[in-house]
């Protein structure tokens, strides 16, 4: 009878009926390796359709001037990309709670589902205003698809042996990375032409779709007595957006002083303030508050933040510098871009088998961060330098360093908390990378956009005003001023004088992001050098309150 018991509680703990007792990690057995074929069998499922989300924000930037040449809406332009990282954020802490309310699995398709939708939507838009709406909804999709493989991953496979399986996730942003800018290309060029852009996603979604309903077995989620908690989940995605749509416009489109950047300002403090309340009162919260009293969590999600801001900051801003100030194609400058990535991948999957052997992390997290700091130290220093030396070693410092972090925390973090709150855990870790990753390429972009309005008009305010000798043009400076905020094509293509101005001037703005990014990493250590270095847990994957 007791026996009986046992194996009741444990149905598949993976050891044969005759062998009942508490749960252990699991002796080498026949049964192993076909755990292991099981979990790589997922994975393959969880990699594609990362590596199509992930895609379609890589692949647009090079297909974007075309786009908008032949839908029209230049000054609608930067929501073309912001709709999306907008959406992204804002829902990925509410694809985690109802991932614990309705299941990984329905929640994954229906993510895949939404995505699919949106990119065939993006794919047929007839004007900028129905490209820009289906951009948000791919938001969408692409914030459960960036949160629930990592949340799936905690279920399945124990913490210490995450780290193996997670490098993969950590190199799917790369690859992504760099196949993206030079698809992109591909296609623009191509007869397909850039609505296949977004349609070259939904064969791939679909195969990844088909995966997940044929491999991925996970006992059903009873249904929970507690209502989702909707009003939370409201008021976070309300309060995120605010604030992504401010620092987006601010310094830019609109003065930071202005009634509308103030009113923003205090729309998203006013919103963050009420979800706080409304989440210590829920039964279920979105993003439970208990969270912050783990010291672990709360350190990795600030290491994550700074994570974000370096990550997607470089990867929107090099390829910008390149072709700015160096003239660089599209195409050359996201080839080299290639020193971040492969430095990203090389780090990103050695660190997560080096962990999974012993479990320890924090080592790897502190050299990150400093490879992190002296990698935009060295960027820093690019534009008083000549040839592309620097910009290359910066790049790879910066990769390694974001490649041991990236992952790491996430791992770390999920090892410190109980095994109810992985879900949410992991959800809003994620959602602090993304705020981290969207507001901080809105406010490096206003730091550039400052600068270099400001050595334009230094420029323009000590060019000589007399007469011009006879034959020569007097320069356009009101002419590079709008050039500045056009294509490289448009920039290069200049008189001498005034495109040596306006380069020069670009150079400048680019110099104030790399040294901006030099605090971020310096934040990034301190937060990381006050974690507390506890290995991971091994052992068997754990039981989320007797359900998945």
């Amino acid at each position: 009878m007791e026996q009986s018991v046992r194996r009741e509680r444990d149905p598949g703990g993976g050891l044969p009926p005759t062998e009942p007792g508490p749960r252990l990690p699991p002796a080498p057995t026949a049964d192993a390796p076909t755990t292991r074929r099981t979990v790589r069998r997922v994975m393959v499922g969880l990699v594609l359709a990362m590596l199509t989300s992930m895609l379609t924000n890589s692949i647009i930037g090079t297909a974007l001037p075309t786009i908008m040449g032949e839908l029209g809406g230049q000054d609608r332009l930067a929501w073309v990309a912001t709709a999306t990282l907008l959406t992204m954020t804002a829902s990925t802490p509410v694809w985690g709670k109802l991932s614990d309310v309705w299941g990984r699995k329905l929640l994954f398709q229906i993510a895949l589902g939404v995505f699919i939708v949106a990119s065939l939507a993006a794919g047929t838009a007839q004007d900028v205003n129905a490209l820009i709406a289906a951009r948000a909804l791919q938001g969408l999709g692409i914030g459960g698809l960036a949160t629930l493989p990592n949340i799936i991953l905690g279920d399945v496979v124990p913490p210490r042996e995450r780290g193996r399986y997670s490098g993969l996730i950590g190199m799917v942003l790369g690859v992504s990375t760099v196949l993206g800018p030079l698809v992109g290309g591909f296609l623009v060029d191509s007869p397909l032409g850039w609505r296949w852009c977004f349609l070259i996603t939904v064969p791939l979604a679909v195969v990844a779709f088909a995966v997940i309903q044929v491999m991925l077995d996970l006992p059903a989620r009873p249904r929970r007595s507690t209502p989702v908690d909707w009003l939370g989940a409201g008021l976070v995605f309300s309060a995120a957006s605010t604030l992504i749509v401010l620092l987006s416009l601010g310094g830019t489109q609109i003065p930071w002083t202005s009634p509308t950047a103030l009113a923003l300002g205090a729309g998203s403090l006013l919103l963050t303030v009420a979800a706080a309340l409304v989440e210590r009162r829920a039964a279920d919260p979105i993003i439970p508050t208990r969270l912050f009293r783990d010291r672990t969590f709360v350190l990795a999600s600030t290491g994550s933040v700074c994570v974000g801001v370096m990550l997607f900051g470089l990867i929107i801003y090099m390829p910008q510098y390149l072709q700015m100030v160096h003239g660089m194609s599209p195409t050359v400058s996201g080839l080299m871009t290639l020193p971040l990535v492969v430095a990203f991948l090389v780090t990103s999957i050695g660190s997560g088998f080096a962990v999974s052997g012993n479990g320890r992390w924090k080592g790897y997290t502190v050299a990150g961060m400093v490879l992190a700091v002296t990698g935009f130290a060295v960027l820093s220093a690019s534009p008083a330098l000549p040839g592309l030396a620097t910009v290359v070693a910066g790049q790879a410092l910066v990769g390694l360093g974001i490649g041991l972090n990236l992952q790491l925390l996430l791992l770390a973090a999920q090892s410190a908390l109980p095994t109810s709150d992985l879900a949410s855990g992991t959800a809003t870790l994620t959602f602090f990378r993304n705020l981290g990753g969207s507001t901080g390429v809105a406010a490096l972009g206003a730091v550039m956009v400052a600068r270099l309005n400001a050595e334009l008009g230094a420029a323009a305010g000590a060019a000589p005003t007399g007469e011009t000798a006879p034959g020569e043009a007097a320069p356009d400076w009101a002419g590079a001023a709008q050039a500045a905020q056009g294509s490289p094509e448009l920039v290069h293509s200049l008189p001498e004088p005034v495109r040596e101005v306006v380069v020069g001037a670009f150079d400048y703005a680019m110099q104030g992001v790399f040294v901006a990014g030099v605090p971020v990493a310096v934040f990034g250590l301190a937060a990381v050098l006050c974690m507390r270095g506890v290995p991971l847990r091994g052992g068997n994957a754990p039981e989320p309150d007797g359900q998945r």
